[in-house]
């Protein structure tokens, strides 16, 4: 079965090995982060609704679970804000009752848990990974470009009553940005909300694929570890890249697998070949054809060259 809405699965940084699970079309989200490996956001959204039908999504992940792979997590993330689609809890409750050995993690955007429904939506998730990237409206605004009805301190004030509510594991991620939200008065007001939030982990994130916009500077480690001391006492992680070997297999269509690996982020040769157990040379050829199709493009990242899904 050709799987259209989940991907990989992939080797995550934070979460083991992670079959995707895409719940809204490619880039609808009410962010337009900066530092987005997707890219830039095509269609601004705040509307909670079916973007993807919910019984196609179902379907998939029955089909590809029913065979007892070897995966840590299904993760809701993918190439636009999961916390958009309406029926996130009813998917949720199905995997929760039909396969009850996997986990189930949501990484999102973090911007809509003023509204009390999803709250009760994602009571079973084992993981919620959300974002606050920056407490002052200036920071915000250059950083996550929001849609215009969102207001960060009712993301905050969202957050807060999530933890309240939320029985299970919080990681909340903070991606820095040099130059906007580094400084000690922004590092400040984050740790006031942080504090309030109170996740279990704080993660401090930066750029490590090329994001939607070219100018963003990656901190040294040096600097990464004072701001990652400056939150303690949480539990601090810099996350980090990871380092092993590779996954399991992951079906033999590779063209497809990959297409749809890079449609979703940047990746490198070495890191498709790692993460996706699939040999270097065979990487190598489909990438070649990729690129004579002119379906992806490259570009030059600090840790060498990387391919992107063409936009059209």
């Amino acid at each position: 079965m050709k799987y259209k809405y989940l991907f990989g699965p992939i080797l995550s940084r934070r979460l083991g090995i992670s079959l995707g699970v895409d719940l809204v079309e490619y880039k609808i989200c009410n962010l337009d982060c900066v530092y987005c490996e997707v890219g830039e956001t095509s269609a601004y959204s705040t509307e909670r609704k079916e973007y993807i039908p919910t019984q196609e999504i179902i379907k998939e992940i029955e089909a590809y679970l029913s065979k007892s792979p070897d995966v840590d997590f299904i993760t809701f993330s993918g190439a636009g804000e999961p916390t958009l689609h309406r029926d996130l809890g009813k998917i949720i409750d199905y995997i929760k009752i039909n396969f009850k050995r996997y986990k189930v993690a949501l990484i999102t955007n973090g911007t809509l848990f003023s509204n009390q429904e999803l709250i009760d939506e994602v009571k079973n998730v084992d993981v919620i990974l959300p974002n606050l990237d920056a407490v002052s409206e200036i920071a915000f605004n250059k950083i996550n470009r929001p849609d215009k009805s969102l207001k960060i301190a009712e993301i905050i004030d969202g957050l807060i009553n999530l933890r309240a509510a939320f029985k299970n594991e919080i990681w909340l991620e903070i991606f820095i940005v040099p130059g906007i939200n580094d400084s000690s008065d922004e590092l400040l007001l984050l740790k006031n909300e942080v504090v309030k939030i109170n996740p279990d982990r704080v993660q401090i994130n930066t750029i490590d694929r090329p994001g939607a916009e070219t100018w963003i500077k990656k901190p040294d480690q040096l600097e990464l570890e004072k701001i990652a001391d400056f939150f303690k006492p949480f539990k601090v992680d810099i996350i980090a890249k990871y380092n092993s070997p590779g996954a399991s297999k992951i079906g033999e269509d590779s063209r497809n697998i990959i297409l749809e690996t890079l449609r979703r982020r940047p990746c490198t040769m070495k890191e498709i070949s790692e993460t996706l157990n699939l040999h270097i040379n065979i990487v190598n050829k489909i990438i070649a054809d990729l690129l004579s199709d002119g379906i992806i493009v490259t570009a030059v990242g600090e840790r060498g060259v990387f391919y992107l899904f063409k936009n059209k």
